[in-house]
């Protein structure tokens, strides 16, 4: 997999994997498969740290910048 296509896909990779996750983390990934809000440049960062912590593939947008 090259990366997710959408926050969506990506939280629900996070809260459906087995992950390890704080209360605060699992929120906010429930708030992304719920709400299709553009995230925030810093929710977006936040995401991304999530998925690299847990060994998941990047957001898309992140392989296509590099």
């Amino acid at each position: 997999m090259t990366g997710f296509i959408n926050p969506r896909d990506a939280a629900l990779a996070l809260l459906s994997g087995g992950h390890s996750l704080t209360r605060r983390a699992g929120s906010f990934l429930g708030q992304c498969v719920v709400d299709a809000t553009p995230l925030s440049i810093a929710q977006a960062a936040w995401l991304s740290t999530l998925l690299e912590r847990a060994g998941l593939p990047p957001m898309q947008e992140d392989v296509d910048n590099g």
